[in-house]
């Protein structure tokens, strides 16, 4: 059996939620030499790209670009809206949401952490119930991450909006969209979020190194009555000098050159398109899953992930062994599973630069693993796949 540290030939398959594969086009526009970050030809990139990446949250309000991780710019969110002791709505619907919880009661807010299953996403009827149970509005923020990438679960945040609203409540919303920014359609503006947190390495086409605020009006009245800590994630001095195309502190120059062509490759295939084809991939995926008697560890169909499925293991088999087989025989990396799920699922990510032989060459791997590995399976999920794709 071939080691995973051995040469093997051909593409390696990273097939993982993110980081994702890194189109052609983005590595040359990286692959230049760094600017001056403090001159007019980097300000010059700078403003296109402050005013570009709008488009992709669907906001015609400010984008603050971090470098540094989407973990950074959930701390971001909290210090620059709230206080010590704030009361504020969360839910528990996989690892992700858990570790922006977790970072929330180290700021020493006060957290309603609503506990899930890691198989559902955020209800909006809890959002609403709870909201209009709290007369005295001290809840000042309700937190929701989009899309769980531990658990390929979607919530639904057109709705979650819609609760907010009938609970007539002035909280905040904040929404983390780090793997469903350019993968499943977003709407920052229309759904009233005041922030909505980023990351470069999914949806957008980049390597890890960005991070994102997209900020509302009433975040930047909060803002100005925020009293937590802040210093790096300071939304002032960014948006002083973002005016004329500088950052207050050394900018991530390079990835500013792939995040330019990152943007114009997603506009040029056209958002709703980029949406459309994640969407069909996912339903392939899923397709090939049920057809392998397999079970898909998120429940309810509406809540469908189209960045990532994640895949229940048999009783008795463990899903970090199947994919070290299929890295080890195939050269194809999954993800593995997190925390509570750790062992029990796998995770297959078919988001951001991912085509139709991509998918295919994907599912026959999972497949092909399935069978060396010993999982018991029904064989033809790769040819359900392939009836779909070729509608």
């Amino acid at each position: 059996m071939p080691k995973s540290n051995s040469f093997q030939p051909g593409k390696h398959f990273l097939q993982i939620p993110g980081p994702t594969n890194v189109p052609d086009r983005v590595l040359r526009a990286m692959d230049y030499p760094t600017i001056d970050h403090r001159g007019p030809e980097f300000a010059e990139i700078a403003k296109r790209v402050l005013d570009k990446i709008k488009l992709i949250f669907k906001t015609s309000e400010p984008v603050i670009i971090y470098p540094g991780s989407g973990t950074g710019a959930w701390e971001a969110a909290i210090v620059n809206t709230l206080n010590e002791g704030d009361k504020v709505l969360m839910f528990e619907t996989g690892e992700f949401s858990t570790k922006w919880w977790d970072i929330a009661e180290k700021l020493k807010l006060k957290s309603d952490f609503v506990k899930g299953d890691w198989r559902t996403g955020a209800d909006p009827e809890i959002v609403e119930k709870k909201l209009k149970e709290d007369t005295n509005k001290e809840i000042k923020a309700v937190f929701v991450v989009h899309n769980e990438t531990s658990t390929g679960v979607a919530s639904r945040i057109g709705e979650i909006r819609k609760a907010i609203d009938n609970a007539n409540h002035p909280a905040l919303f904040m929404v983390d969209t780090i793997s469903s920014l350019a993968s499943i359609d977003y709407k920052h503006e229309e759904w009233k979020v005041d922030v909505t947190v980023g990351g470069s390495q999914k949806g957008l086409l980049l390597p890890p190194g960005l991070s994102f605020n997209a900020i509302s009006s009433k975040a930047l009245e909060a803002y100005k009555n925020s009293k937590l800590p802040k210093s790096y994630w300071d939304w002032k001095p960014m948006l002083d000098n973002n005016k004329n195309g500088f950052f207050p502190y050394t900018p991530a120059t390079n990835l500013f050159y792939g995040l330019d062509e990152a943007i114009n490759m997603l506009l040029e295939e056209g958002l709703e398109n980029v949406f459309a084809r994640h969407k069909r991939h996912a339903e392939a995926t899923r397709l090939a899953v049920k057809a392998w008697g397999l079970e898909i560890l998120c429940k309810n169909p509406e809540e469908y992930s189209n960045s990532l499925t994640a895949v229940m293991m048999p009783d008795g088999h463990d899903a970090d062994a199947l994919r070290k087989v299929i890295l080890d025989n195939y050269n194809m990396s999954l993800g593995m599973g997190l925390n509570k799920v750790k062992g029990k699922v796998f995770r297959i990510g078919h988001l951001g630069d991912f085509n139709d032989l991509m998918l295919s060459g994907t599912l026959a791997g999972v497949e092909m693993g399935l069978a060396k590995a010993g999982v018991p399976f029904k064989k033809g999920g790769i040819l359900a796949a392939l009836d779909y794709l070729s509608k």
